[in-house]
Order: C-alpha cells, then structure tokens, then sequence
C-alpha cells in the first residue's frame, strides 16, 4: 500500500512538473516598472447622492513614458450605510509601453467605457473590509490597417471585476483624523462575450499600501502596485502576459455641498 501511494504521489508530482513546463514554454513574458499617480474626489450632493471624479496618470519606467491615461466620472447612489451603488463612464488611452505592445501594430488606442459598480463595506475590529462588484462595457479600438492614424472600428467587449479591500489603522480602533493606516487589496479581472480572444483572465492587481486621513476632506495613500495583464492574441501561437512591478500614488478628496441643518 505504501509503494502505491508513493506511485501515485509521484505520478502527480511529474504530471504538475509537465504541465508547469509546457505552460511555461507556452507562454511569452513581458515585465515592465510602472508608476501610477490618482486623483479622486467626491462631491457630496446630500445623504444619497454624490459625485465621483477620478484621474489616473500611469506611466511606464516609473515616470519617464506614458502607459496610460484614464478618466472616471460616476454618480454614486448610498442605498444604505454598507452600500453604495455607482453608474458612469470611463475614458482611457492606452500607449504603446514595453518590448510587447498591447496593441499589435504598436499604436496607442482609445476605449470608451460604461461601468456599474457595487460597494459592499464592513468592519471587523480594527480592520475596515470591503468588497467591489463592477460590470464594464468596453469599446475598444483597433487598427484595420497598419496606415491607419487612428482607430476604425471599435468592437464591444464585457468586463467582469471584483476588489477585495482591507484597511486597518496604525494607532488608535479606527481611522479617523490624522491617522495613518495599512491597506492591502487584491482586484481580478475577467472578460467574457464573443470578442473576449485569449484574455478571459483579463488582469490581476495587488497593492499593498501605506495611507493617512489628514481629515475629512484630505486622505493620501501610497505603496508597491503588482499588475499582470494577459493579451487578447497570441504571439507565434503563445499566450503573452505582462508583470508590471511599481508603485502607485493617489490623493482623495472628499466635498460635502450637502445642505446643512441648524437645530
């Protein structure tokens, strides 16, 4: 019974080793340091509504060329103290960065977005947790021709995401004014739908970052950002990811222009 198991555990051990070798010998590697650089701000309408604006600078060698460039506008919806409901539109320009670009024929392209999105939080002791639902309808650009300047066609694409979020404070049981805290976070992306190519792994991120609440108002965070991107085609008949290793700055701006009562 015992050489059996032992078979039977390295038979396993040998078929994982192949298979690990054969993905590995069909994959095609592309590493990149990138730098992100975020703003986002809030802008309380009253106890249910309220604005979101976001810009995100993202640059490739750290800061020195550009990978791309998002905007984000949303309306948000408080249904509830734990969640908050979001509908908008995004705007990105995706460059031409590292060996392998995303596009085929190198050129930068635009994609125009519409997303909804659902904020789940909850709190455990000290730590702040929260999940984040999104559903984005993507239409992205692509070249029929390498003479082409800009896009002619932009297929629809569905994206499907999920964020996991904790943050805890490093003083005091929760972050209130002038704390600084540690946050983690992990956010998979999928694609589905008819033009999905390779990429229904779409992307995964991992941040591990560094923040303090200086009020109200002025919250900053920063910290290491992980990002793996498979591409929608294949090279020679190979799948392509990108590792893209760096760090990632953001400054949050909350506005309340809700009405204020006086007793």
């Amino acid at each position: 019974m015992f050489f059996n198991k032992a078979k039977v555990l390295l038979s396993s051990v040998f078929l994982i080793s192949i298979s690990s070798t054969f993905s590995a010998q069909n994959r095609i590697s592309d590493h990149n340091n990138i730098g992100w650089y975020a703003y986002n701000g809030t802008f309380k309408l009253d106890s249910k509504f309220s604005i979101h604006t976001e810009y995100q600078w993202r640059r490739n060698d750290y800061i020195t060329t550009w990978q791309q460039s998002l905007l984000r506008l949303g309306i948000n919806y408080q249904a509830n103290p734990n969640l908050q409901l979001r509908v908008g539109y995004a705007w990105a320009e995706t460059f031409p960065y590292g060996e392998i670009p995303l596009n085929g024929m190198g050129k930068d392209f635009t994609e125009h977005r519409i997303y909804e999105m659902a904020t789940v939080t909850d709190k455990i002791g000290k730590i702040d947790l929260s999940h984040r639902f999104m559903l984005e309808q993507r239409w992205v650009g692509r070249y029929s021709n390498a003479s082409l300047t800009s896009e002619d066609q932009y297929p629809f694409m569905n994206r499907a995401r999920y964020m996991i979020r904790l943050q805890m404070p490093l003083k005091g049981n929760s972050i209130t004014d002038k704390t600084p805290y540690i946050a983690v976070y992990d956010e998979l992306m999928i694609g589905f739908g008819k033009n999905v190519g390779e990429n229904v792994f779409d992307q995964n991120r991992i941040g591990i970052l560094l923040g303090y609440k200086f009020n109200n108002l002025v919250r900053v965070e920063g910290g290491y950002l992980n990002q793996i991107v498979q591409f929608g085609r294949e090279i020679e008949g190979k799948n392509v990811f990108q590792y893209n290793n760096g760090f990632i700055v953001s400054a949050n701006f909350n506005f309340d222009f809700s009405k204020k009562t006086v007793d």
